[in-house]
């Protein structure tokens, strides 16, 4: 059955996203998606797109190497989707998305983002010494336990809740011994589930204070534009006004947690009928669909589910029975 759809949502996914693989199909079919591979491989000075069609894994791991790569596989599904009409109302990405997202609202050039998460990527890595820091998710917790966990936690270092995912699910962040014992107390306060995440450093807490510093000379040289179509910022959940206020936020948003839930809440009340998640995996699908079960997302991620949408899609109406 076809509905119509008055807007859509594009969300592109951050760090986490990442695999072997990614956008090589797309590339191969497409030689729009292509062209956005050897763009960011002559901007780098290394081959993009074999890091994310062939790795290795250890490679496309490094922080400073997933984050363009992501960016990168995002922008690639973005210019497909463009390129058959098919375009966004309003957008909102991940930490690391929230770059993929300024460039499909017309604020960031793809090759001026795709140097800067480069080195926002290395500024994160270096801002705490590999072992030190942790980072870990904790599910069935309400957010004021999740608060309360950090809390006793802070005896043992710095620990702060990094990621409002969705309804139970909140991403702690901090010293590893302070995130160790903040596991413990959220198992001692009920949480169904603790998942320690495999990350090279704990980001969205204030021990990344240093890589913001750093990234804000970066984002001061470069050239942005006021965006043309509402972005929701991680840092607020609201859309972002103007250019200083998008640079403000890009800036702390390495350093506080992100609201995602939020945002996502606020862009149901803002009209979205339809959120497209817009690179590899399907993370975002499923938290969407924790915060709102009767939500419409599609996954625009790699051939077959761009394939998919572009077949299903007449004008602005979608297949329903392709969720």
């Amino acid at each position: 059955m076809l509905i119509a759809v008055s807007k859509i949502a594009f969300v592109f996914p951050g760090q986490g996203a990442q695999y072997v693989g990614m956008g090589k199909d797309l590339a191969e079919n497409y030689p729009v998606a292509a062209g956005v591979y050897e763009e960011a491989s002559r901007v780098l000075g290394f081959d993009v797109g074999r890091l994310c069609f062939e790795g290795p894994e250890e490679e496309l791991k490094k922080t400073e190497y997933t984050q363009p790569a992501i960016l990168t596989t995002s922008i690639a599904c973005l210019r497909v989707l463009h390129q058959h009409g098919i375009k966004p109302d309003m957008v909102a990405g991940l930490s690391l998305g929230e770059y993929s997202a300024l460039v499909a609202a017309g604020v960031l050039e793809f090759t001026d983002a795709v140097r800067l998460v480069r080195n926002r990527g290395r500024y994160m890595q270096e801002a705490v010494p590999v072992g030190e820091g942790g980072m870990a998710a904790i599910i069935g917790l309400d957010h004021r336990k999740v608060q309360e966990a950090c809390r006793e936690g802070a005896a043992r270092g710095i620990v702060e809740p990094a990621n409002f995912n969705c309804p139970g699910q909140v991403v702690i962040s901090g010293h590893q011994e302070a995130v160790e014992m903040s596991i413990e107390v959220a198992r001692s306060l009920g949480a169904k589930k603790v998942v320690p995440l495999k990350v090279s450093a704990p980001f969205h807490c204030q021990l990344m204070r240093p890589a913001g510093e750093r990234l804000e000379h970066d984002l001061a040289e470069v050239e942005m534009s006021e965006p043309v179509i509402p972005v929701f910022a991680n840092v607020s959940g609201r859309p972002v006004q103007g250019v200083a206020d998008i640079e403000r936020s890009l800036v702390q948003q390495v350093s506080r947690p992100v609201l995602w839930e939020t945002t996502i809440r606020r862009m149901l009340k803002q009209g979205a009928q339809l959120f497209l998640e817009v690179g590899p995996g399907t993370t975002l699908k499923g938290f969407i669909k924790k915060i709102d079960r009767k939500a419409r997302v599609l996954s625009a991620g790699d051939l077959p589910s761009i394939d998919r949408i572009l077949d299903s899609w007449q004008g602005a109406c979608y297949n329903v029975a392709d969720r």
